[in-house]
């Protein structure tokens, strides 16, 4: 079952909660990892190895890269704990969108860094050149995220280009490819050439979204040996379980079913993105399993229809897509009017009862 819902019993009334907070997959592992990961848990009285050698490995056959060139942990914001941790010293400074993932400024505080959050422009894109002039002696680090959390922009890859080209060698940045895998053909990166070319970036991913593993705490970076070698100093021992390295090479093995749900789940974004056009919100076109709602007030509508979504300051919020009976219900809340009178969904995940609020 997945997290991206909740039912509660009520009355005859009842209406359906749906929690969309996390951007999290609303599909269940497929079959094919589950039973790999079963037969891993049988192994589970024995200790994993003590550094990772096999999951590297893994993951480097599938990138085409070098093992020593791939730094594993738990999930991508462990993975970019481990980052600030080798490559940064306190008092240093990180520069990053604002808003951004919001992980970012809590491990920045954890390890002595102070945030710098440069604004989006007006179409919710990270503002790439802004950034560059906010990097200065105290800079310890930059991250730039490719689709954008939380608005699902992305950054055209020539700008993206010379963004890095200006940025000083001794600054690393992270390149923070959580949704790389709901990128069309058209706006996926040469990863080769940018490591090649920048020896001072790290790319980190995540086994969390389109995998839709997050319960297993799945993340990596890759980047130049060098730079990767200094990361992998703060290895932590017996830090990687064998249902990582299962799951991973399952997912691997089922990456056309994989790449099924993508498509399913971008499909579902559109649908709802024109919807919600339609009702006068400005949603930006995404390109990840979520959509970023501009405020004022979005927060607090869905709240009053029982969907919780991430939140920001000025009342916009990001929802997590994919479950039709999820977004046909974020539709009814934010006044479609081709929603009223909606009584049932089946989303193909299951099939739940959606009141008409008369709203």
């Amino acid at each position: 079952m997945s997290r991206s819902w909740r039912t509660e019993p009520m009355s005859s009334s009842a209406t359906v909660r749906y929690d969309l907070s996390l951007s999290e997959n609303p599909f269940p592992p497929l079959p094919s990892v589950l039973h790999a990961v079963q037969r891993a848990l049988g192994r589970a009285n024995r200790y994993p190895e003590f550094l990772p050698r096999r999951l590297p490995r893994i993951i480097a056959a599938h990138l085409g890269v070098r093992a020593e060139q791939v730094a594993v942990g738990a999930g991508a914001t462990g993975v970019v704990l481990q980052i600030m941790r080798a490559l940064t010293d306190p008092g240093g400074r990180m520069v990053c969108a604002a808003p951004t993932f919001d992980g970012y400024p809590i491990l920045a505080d954890m390890v002595g860094m102070e945030t710098v959050g440069i604004p989006l422009d007006s179409s919710g894109r990270q503002d790439l050149w802004a950034m560059a002039r906010a990097v200065d002696s105290r800079t310890a680090l930059v991250a730039v995220c490719r689709p954008h959390n939380p608005t699902g922009t992305v950054v055209a890859a020539g700008e993206l280009r010379a963004f890095l080209f200006g940025i000083p060698r001794r600054v690393p940045v992270v390149l923070d490819e959580a949704y790389v895998e709901f990128l069309g053909a058209t706006d996926t990166l040469d990863r080769h050439e940018l490591i090649a070319r920048y020896p001072n970036l790290l790319v980190v991913r995540t086994f969390s979204k389109a995998y839709g593993l997050a319960g297993l705490r799945i993340g990596y970076a890759f980047g130049a040996e060098e730079l990767v070698r200094r990361v992998l100093r703060l290895q932590l021992p017996f830090g990687v379980p064998e249902t990582a390295v299962a799951a991973v090479a399952a997912s691997y093995a089922a990456e056309a079913e994989l790449a099924e749900r993508v498509l399913r789940i971008a499909t579902e974004r559109e649908r709802l993105r024109i919807a919600l056009r339609r009702c006068g919100i400005r949603v930006p076109r995404g390109r990840a399993n979520f959509l970023y709602l501009p405020g004022p007030g979005i927060v607090d509508r869905l709240a009053r229809a029982g969907i919780a979504a991430k939140g920001y300051p000025d009342g916009s919020a990001r929802i997590a897509v994919g479950d039709p009976a999820a977004d046909a219900a974020v539709r009814q809340a934010l006044g479609d009017p081709d929603s009223r009178g909606l009584r049932r969904v089946d989303s193909g995940l299951r099939s739940v009862t959606v009141r008409d609020s008369g709203n």
